[in-house]
Order: C-alpha cells, then structure tokens, then sequence
C-alpha cells in the first residue's frame, strides 16, 4: 500500500485541515521543517528528506474555490519531488483540458482528480473524462459524516456507492474516498466500511482513502480492508508516525502479505 502526504495549498501556505471547516484552516506548523514554515516547497521538503515521502496529494483550496490554479506552486513543488497528485477544482471541460495540458508537459504529474464537491453530476463528469487520460484521471468520492458532497441533486442517485457506479461507467479507474469531517480530527477513518464495501463490488479499482488517521495501526487497517493508498497529514506533522514506524509498516505488509506496500 502507498503512503501519500496530504497538502492543502490556501493563500500560497500549507494549512492545517479541521474537519473540513475551510474558515478554521490556519498556517501549518509542523515538527518536520527546522523553521517555523508554511511554505509549500519547505513542508514538501521536510516530508520528503525526514520520512522519505514520495508521493503527494495536493488540494488546492483557492482553485476549489473557484480561483486560477497555482500554476508556478505546481511546478515548484514537482520540481522538488517529482510525484503529485493535484486537486484543481476541476468542475468543467476547460480546466480539465488545462489540467491535462499542464501534466503533459510535467511527467510528475501522477493524478489529476476530479473531485465529487467540484464536478456537479455525471454528465459534467463525462464531459470531463474526455478531457483527460484515463490513466491520470482519479475521482474523489467527497463526503461529509458519510454523505455525499457537493450538487448531490445532479447525480442521478445522491448514494455514495451508486456515485461510484457512475463513476466507474463512465471509465473511471482511480478513487479517493475521503470524509472531510475526519480531516485533522485524528480519530480514526470512518471510510474503512465503505471502502470495504467498493473494493467487494469493484476489484479493478485502485482505491485511496484517508482522513483521520492516528497512527500505523490506522494504515493497517485501511490495507486489510484493501485499500491500494493511504493519505496522512496531521500524524506525520505531529510527529505520530515517523520514519520508523513506516519502515516496520513495509516491513510488516511484506511479510504478510503477497504484495509489498510502497512507502
């Protein structure tokens, strides 16, 4: 199972997420950087060189909200690392075609999400799905204590599983699930029956989910339920998992199972 590094990007700081509350969201402040740093390049960084951290999934608040994608930050940070997977906010054709623009030219680029609070119903996804390469393209499946997020009355059925279904219909591949009420709240990720429950009906899919995870026992529990990725904020800033307890995650996984977790 990979383990990502969650980022949300406002006002050109890393923020710390609160349960999805976006007003509450104050400049990250995080036991992995040497100076009291919100910069996205510095967080990156210390993520990077103190957890040997790869992969990272970034959220776009400002461009979920509704304004031009950080361009220059996107570069940046893949300049820094190399592996991104981006939330833009990608509601339409438009951005989505820049979207994919942008990741041609970026071979770092490894996910362009189309997230359920942006997208407003299938036939807006569909849309979207023309725009950009299947092998990039992950869907968000956004709740909020479980339910659906965002035009929920656009969707044929507002069920997170018949969204899903949809979703895969249309081509989809590459699922996030993620509850933004666990988000920051450190007390455990509510998704695991769901993701459960779509990993028994869809085997195909690569499933990532995260929010709320405590600790190495959070991961394992999202790798036994199936789950291909994990995201992890707040338990790496804080220091609740660190470089060690990752290497006897691997190590762990390994031995257990037929296929190795990727940290």
């Amino acid at each position: 199972m990979k383990i990502l590094a969650a980022i949300d990007l406002m006002g050109g700081l890393v923020v710390r997420g609160v349960a999805g509350e976006r007003n509450m969201y104050a400049p990250l402040r995080s036991s992995l950087t040497s100076t009291d740093t919100a910069e996205p390049a510095a967080i990156l960084r210390g993520l990077h060189e103190r957890l040997g951290i790869e992969d990272f999934y970034l959220a776009d608040l400002d461009a979920i909200a509704g304004a031009e994608p950080t361009w220059e930050v996107y570069q940046r940070l893949l300049e820094e690392t190399g592996r991104l997977r981006i939330d833009a906010g990608i509601a339409d054709a438009q951005r989505a075609q820049r979207m994919a623009r942008f990741a041609k030219q970026n071979a770092g680029v490894t996910g362009i999400i189309v997230a359920l609070e942006s997208i407003r119903g299938k036939h807006r996804l569909r849309e979207v799905c023309r725009e950009i390469p299947p092998e990039l393209l992950v869907f968000s499946l956004d709740l909020k204590s479980g339910g659906p997020l965002g035009a929920t009355g656009a969707w044929h059925d507002s069920d997170p599983m018949a969204i899903v279904a949809d979703a895969v219909e249309l081509g989809v591949e590459r699922l996030i699930v993620l509850d933004l009420t666990a988000v920051g709240v450190g007390n455990g990720c509510p998704t695991l029956s769901l993701c459960q429950s779509i990993r028994r009906r869809f085997e195909h899919l690569e499933i990532t989910t995260g929010g709320g995870v405590r600790g190495v026992d959070d991961l394992s529990l999202l790798a036994s339920a199936g789950c291909d990725a994990a995201l992890v904020a707040s338990a790496f800033h804080d220091g609740r998992i660190e470089r060690d307890d990752l290497i006897r995650f691997v190590k762990t996984r390994s031995a257990g199972e037929t296929s190795s977790p990727v940290v």
